[in-house]
């Protein structure tokens, strides 16, 4: 059985790189194009897998050309796809990301078979949640599959990972039950509308959140690292300085490596840095799986 399970989306990235974004009415020259596979959830999987784990990732792609690719690139890096479904009614699903030059991206997504991931396709999970050690997963599938399957995850007593991404203001009700909340600024301020405009202002953040009831909250701060907030304490975990090629995956990569170092036993904090260090990693390669650490990289990191 695996240690973790994954509910989320699985993609595949169409990567341009150009010297600066557009602007509104603009184009601009591109420098290169890629298919990458992706997908937050995807990449979390693959993450954690690249780092020891057993991982199950639970999803939906098409019966298009991109289908058969996305399961096959999942396989190879050590994640079970047997409760991924090849839905034939909606192509799979897709992300148009453009970088400039700083390695900062803009993200169109086209979910696809992603919203068609079902509550019933979360109740036959039982057994396999029961089995496995932490369900991570996020808000690119439908937010009603989400709370459902955190619901059971705590009916069968499995703690629960949510990495609120993209941003999405829900109610408290949709956090009910996470142990662990993993959000970036921009996330954090759609949970709360609160602004995390400096570092005092994320604490305040992170302190909010931790009122709703959630155990663990980490925000994710970019190259400034990350911020540990509990009930009793309220950690800066800082990040080095790295040569950035392509942001894309790197909170991605922090969620992976944060379940793996967790499920090691880690405390909190070293917990958090161990995440931050394979986000960090994460930044210095093109693309979304392919830049991923392994458990060597970051321990030498």
């Amino acid at each position: 059985m695996p240690d973790i399970v994954v509910l989320g989306s699985l993609n595949m990235d169409l990567v341009v790189r150009t010297s600066q974004m557009p602007r509104p009415g603009e184009t601009v020259r591109g420098s290169g194009f890629a298919t990458i596979p992706g997908g937050k959830g995807a990449n979390q999987a693959a993450a954690a897998a690249r780092l020891g784990a057993q991982v199950e990732m639970v999803g939906r792609v098409g019966q298009d050309p991109f289908g058969p690719v996305i399961l096959e690139n999942m396989r190879s890096q050590g994640v079970g796809v047997s409760r991924v479904i090849a839905d034939a009614d909606a192509p799979s699903g897709v992300a148009v990301i453009v970088l400039d030059a700083q390695g900062e991206n803009s993200i169109v997504v086209a979910p696809g078979a992603n919203d068609r991931v079902t509550v019933d396709d979360v109740y036959a999970l039982r057994g396999l949640l029961a089995e496995s050690r932490y369900l991570v997963t996020q808000f690119e599938t439908p937010l009603p599959v989400v709370q459902a399957a955190i619901r059971l995850a705590n009916e069968v007593g499995t703690p629960v990972i949510l990495n609120a991404a993209p941003a999405l203001a829900v109610g408290t009700d949709a956090l009910h039950g996470v142990q662990v909340l993993v959000v970036n600024e921009s996330e954090a301020q759609a949970l709360t509308g609160s602004e995390v405009s400096s570092f005092t202002a994320a604490g305040e953040v992170g302190r909010q959140l931790s009122r709703m009831g959630i155990p663990v909250v980490i925000l994710t701060l970019g190259a400034r690292g990350a911020l540990l907030v509990t009930s009793d304490q309220a950690v800066h975990v800082p990040a080095r300085r790295v040569d950035v090629v392509d942001t894309t995956a790197a909170g991605d990569a922090f969620v992976g490596a944060l379940a793996v170092a967790l499920l090691r036993g880690m405390d909190l904090v070293e917990a958090t840095r161990y995440a931050t260090c394979a986000g960090t990693l994460a930044t210095m390669t093109l693309g979304a799986q392919p830049s991923l650490p392994t458990a060597e990289q970051v321990q030498a990191f």
